[in-house]
Order: C-alpha cells, then sequence, then structure tokens
C-alpha cells in the first residue's frame, strides 16, 4: 500500500479531503512520490467525486509552495483570466481586456499557459507576437515599471505541473488543475478579475475568494461564456456583493450574437485579428466586448466607481491607441538586451 493509497481509498468512496489531506497528496504528486497509474487514479476519482473547495485551497497551497518566486513590486497589480473550459471558441477576450487595464493605466501581471482546447490560448498568441517568456524577476519587473504590463507563462513557474502532464494529456478530459490555474499567479496580484465556466464553479470560487484574495471580480455569463460576453445575463460575485447585470446595463441596445464572438482558426490568424481589435479597429460587437470585460477590471481595482465611469474609461484606452501602444513597447521590449 502506497502513501497515495488511502486518499485514494476516500475519494472512490466519494468522500471529500480535509485541506491537510489535500495538501499531503498533491506534494506526494508533485514530487515524483507516486506512479503515474496512481496520478491518474487521483485525478479520475477527484473527477468524478467533485472537488471541494478545502481541497483546492489544499492544492493550491502546495503548487505556490512548489513554484518559482516572483516580487514584482508593484501594487495594485491585477490579473485578468479565467478557467477556460466553456467551448465557446471566442477570440482572446481577457488577453486583450487585460491591455486595456494596462493603457488605462493599471498594471497588469498576466498569468496564462497554451490553450489546452481552443486554438489559441494567452501564451500561443503572445509567443506568436514576439513576447519572450522568462521568470527572471528583474525583466518581468521593468515591464511592469516602464510598460504596465507583464506576462507570467505558467510552466516557467510551475515546473511541479511537468510531472502531471503526461497524465492529463493521456485522460484527456478536465481536472481540478484547470480550475486551479486562475488561483496560481505566482506574483499573487492584489487584485483579480476572474472568469467561470458556470454557476456551480461559481459558487465553489465564492468560497475561494472569501477565504484566499483579497480584491476581486468573479463572472460568469449564463448562456456559458467564462467572461462578459454580452450575449445574456452575467453574474457577478465581489466582496461587496453578488449583481445580476445584463447587456443593456454595458450600453447595448441588444444581446450580441455569439457568432460576433468567435475567434480565428489558427493562432496567426488569432494574433491578426488581436492586432486589429487592440488598434481599435475590431467590429463594433468586438469592440464592446472587449471594453466591457476591461471595465469590469477596472471597477475590481475600483469598486465604488460606476460601471458606466468603469466603460468610459476602458472605451478611451482602447480606442485612444493607448492600449495598443502598451503592446508596441512590449514588444520592442523583447529586443532589447534582456
Amino acid at each position: 500500500m502506497t502513501a497515495l493509497s488511502s486518499f485514494l481509498s476516500q475519494l472512490v468512496a466519494h468522500r471529500s479531503l480535509a485541506v491537510e489531506e489535500a495538501s499531503e497528496a498533491l506534494q506526494l504528486i508533485a514530487t515524483g512520490q507516486s506512479t503515474e497509474v496512481e496520478t491518474a487514479a487521483f485525478l479520475t476519482a477527484m473527477t468524478s467525486k467533485g472537488v471541494s473547495a478545502e481541497e483546492l485551497i489544499g492544492f493550491r497551497k502546495v503548487m505556490l509552495d512548489l513554484a518559482v518566486p516572483v516580487d514584482l513590486g508593484q501594487e495594485p497589480l491585477i490579473d485578468v483570466c479565467g478557467t477556460g473550459g466553456d467551448g465557446k471558441d471566442t477570440f482572446n477576450i481577457s488577453t486583450l481586456a487585460a491591455f486595456v487595464l494596462a493603457g488605462a493605466g493599471y498594471r497588469v501581471a498576466k498569468h496564462g499557459n497554451y490553450s489546452a482546447s481552443s486554438v489559441c490560448g494567452s501564451s500561443n498568441l503572445l509567443e506568436a507576437l514576439g513576447y519572450r517568456f522568462s521568470s527572471e524577476e528583474a525583466k518581468l519587473r521593468r515591464e511592469i515599471e516602464e510598460v504596465g504590463f507583464c506576462y507570467l507563462h505558467a510552466p516557467l513557474f510551475h515546473p511541479a505541473m511537468k510531472r502531471v502532464a503526461t497524465v492529463r494529456r493521456q485522460l484527456g478530459f478536465r481536472t481540478f488543475f484547470n480550475l486551479l490555474g486562475p488561483l496560481l499567479n505566482p506574483a499573487q496580484p492584489s487584485h483579480q478579475l476572474i472568469g467561470v465556466m458556470n454557476p456551480e464553479v461559481l459558487q465553489l470560487y465564492a468560497v475561494l475568494a472569501k477565504q484566499l484574495l483579497h480584491h476581486y471580480v468573479l463572472l460568469h455569463s449564463l448562456d456559458g461564456y467564462d467572461e462578459v460576453s454580452l450575449t445574456g445575463a452575467l453574474l457577478v460575485v465581489s466582496p461587496l456583493d453578488s449583481t445580476r447585470y445584463e447587456p443593456s446595463d454595458f450600453g447595448c441596445s441588444a444581446p450580441l450574437e455569439p457568432q460576433a464572438l468567435m475567434g480565428a482558426t489558427s493562432v496567426e490568424g488569432a494574433a491578426q485579428l488581436f492586432c486589429r481589435i487592440l488598434q481599435g479597429a475590431g467590429t463594433t460587437a468586438q469592440n464592446q466586448v472587449v471594453v466591457a470585460n476591461a471595465a469590469m477590471g477596472i471597477h475590481c481595482l475600483h469598486p465604488h466607481c460606476s460601471l458606466l465611469h468603469c466603460m468610459d474609461q476602458a472605451n478611451e484606452a482602447l480606442m485612444s491607441g493607448k492600449a495598443y501602444s502598451v503592446l508596441n513597447d512590449l514588444l520592442k521590449f523583447q529586443k532589447s538586451a534582456w
């Protein structure tokens, strides 16, 4: 009987692990003290049972303890990300919103990865544009200080993930690691805007956020998007309250059609579309969605500002070219001595 066996027995019996037990179990997996078969069994049993808030808290502690630390020395600092898994194949809305936030003068430390299911994740996109991934603290600090944006490519900061990468790929279904992503930014930003894929995960994250995060906005569009889609009603949870918004609250005369949010069919196409929208040359629907998501980020930073005021700030940052200037400055920085 191995060290992981007792935890597996609990999961098979559909009994949740305590925070400390979850930490111990993932520590065994992340440090190579379990076989691939045991790891696969653990992930499968956990998925079958359904992960609890306590388990995610325990898992997060281990992942951050094992992560490459980075101190960006700046506050307030915001991350904009989602759990993914909504299957909507939208363009890179959260990454665009992050650049709009930086264009509006806020400091953004975006944490992301290559896409596991869609055509183009944030790492695929930024790599195609010429951004150089690095875990070098000095480089990231300079980007934040001089540009207002830096990107933390998850594999560089979470080497323990390599131990489960093959098993996760072979299993072929989403596991608790997908839910952990937005909680694992190694810079530990003071503010987080997090989109989730369904109401159940929104409830789970609401419990987690109260215990783990200081300033946050959690959101879910009721027709299945892990971001502000403007295609229907939106649920938002923050430390202050829980609110339901309609597209009209964001200035839309009518809900957007889902087709208006579709992304490109290749990484190259996604990068071209990204630049076009960031230049303010997107369609009206594309611009509206990006501005709405960036506005929720501003609302996270300034919770007492009205939504319309946040929308105005975001719209100005996009349409004035300030957001696109952030991208240009960031890419120029990659060609420097760093």
